[in-house]
């Protein structure tokens, strides 16, 4: 826990102020002392020392907020007992607070400061901005004494060496480019050399030769990032003309898609007029037949001329009910067929395609030549024609032909 603060100064301290980092085995309190000091500091759960790995900047944020402490100024004082190293991200997060909440943070502060920390809390002091104090000490007592003198006027920020070549000055100058370069990503700073033969001299050399390095290293990401980007707003644009390329070729497709479609309605309706023209004079004919029939029936003459007569009016309605069956037959589909078939043979005329059509239908010749009034030997010359007009071979029946390109249709 928090070790004893003096009787002369308040402390705050909420049971939410905190934050428990379960993989790292590890809780992070904060309080609030002398009504502006942020003290933080690690529970930990284990007998080994911790690696930190972020700043929780968010439980930061509430404590100030509760503390009213957004628009006055504050210090941030860290208890680095039981921790061993923290976290590059925790490192950019401590100098984010130095520029991000300057001028209204004061005091950073730094006690039970490890040896393996040393370098790096130096490190901090090094690269704060000239009006932010960092302190570093040994013990809470002693860190809360020098904080409170700095907010008594007594204690200042630190101060810029006049000495160039002074070694805690250069130690001082050393780090502070190292987080620069490391923390900050300041590749394009000058380094401030000290004179040529110091003992230091090589040290800043290293470090300018890293920068320069870096800086390297950089344009040939930049580099590279520019060649990729490249590379893929040319694949993207040679997608576009893809896709562009293809959707035209789809418009055209929906267009005669639209034409075919528009050419077929227009077959349907001249065959719907066709077959209600044909329906009308079937029905007249056969009206008339009926009557006639009926008429022979009436009449008193030889019974073999008589026979003959009712026989022959007999077959013409038989023809009648034949024809109407084959045209209450004809779908849309046989339509389109019929459209389909005219595209691929041009050849066939009308009367052709109907015939072919009442063949794929499975009607044989009789039933064919009784519908459109032919002999059965001119309805087998007709089925000759429509043969040669197919391209047919010698054995090669027109019905199997016509279902299989009706069959092949339907699969496309």
């Amino acid at each position: 826990m928090e070790p004893q603060e003096k009787p002369m100064v308040t402390t705050t301290i909420n049971s939410h102020w905190k934050s428990h980092h379960p993989a790292a085995e590890y809780t992070k309190w904060m309080s609030v002392i002398d009504e502006n000091i942020v003290h933080t500091w690690v529970d930990v759960e284990t007998k080994s020392d911790i690696i930190l790995d972020f700043m929780d900047v968010e439980l930061l944020q509430v404590v100030l907020t509760e503390s009213d402490l957004l628009s006055r100024q504050f210090h941030i004082l860290f208890d680095l007992a039981h921790i061993s190293d923290i976290t590059f991200n925790y490192k950019k997060a401590i100098t984010n607070l130095f520029f991000n909440w300057s001028p209204i943070l004061g005091v950073i502060g730094f006690y039970n400061i490890p040896e393996s920390m040393r370098i790096i809390v130096e490190t901090f002091a090094a690269v704060a901005p000239q009006n932010i104090c960092v302190i570093l000490d040994k013990t809470y007592e002693k860190s809360i004494e020098n904080i409170i003198a700095f907010k008594a006027g007594k204690l200042v920020a630190k101060e810029t060496e006049a000495d160039n070549n002074n070694l805690q000055a250069l130690n001082k100058k050393f780090l502070e480019a190292v987080a620069r370069i490391s923390w900050l990503n300041m590749l394009d700073q000058i380094i401030t050399m000290p004179s040529d033969g110091h003992p230091y001299y090589p040290f800043f050399k290293a470090i300018d030769s890293l920068r320069s390095d870096l800086v390297a290293k950089e344009r040939e990401k930049e580099n590279e990032v520019q060649l990729l980007k490249q590379d893929f707003e040319h694949r993207i644009t040679k997608l576009v003309i893809k896709l562009n390329a293809q959707a035209e070729v789809n418009n055209k497709s929906a267009h005669e898609r639209e034409r075919e479609i528009a050419d077929l309605a227009k077959i349907i309706r001249t065959q719907e007029m066709e077959l209600a023209r044909v329906s009308t004079v079937i029905a007249d004919k056969k009206k008339g037949v009926r009557n006639l029939l009926d008429k022979i029936y009436s009449l008193d003459f030889d019974s073999g001329v008589k026979r003959a007569l009712t026989n022959s009016c007999l077959n013409l309605i038989e023809r009648d009910v034949i024809e109407k069956q084959m045209n209450r037959e004809t779908t849309e589909s046989d339509s389109i067929f019929l459209s389909q078939l005219q595209k691929k043979f041009p050849n066939l005329n009308q009367r052709e395609l109907r015939i072919s059509l009442l063949i794929k239908l499975n009607y044989d010749t009789v039933e064919i030549a009784r519908s459109i009034d032919l002999s059965t030997r001119g309805m087998e010359s007709i089925r000759y024609r429509i043969h040669k007009k197919l391209g047919l071979g010698k054995h090669q029946s027109i019905k199997t032909f016509l279902s299989e390109l009706d069959i092949a249709k339907h699969t496309l």
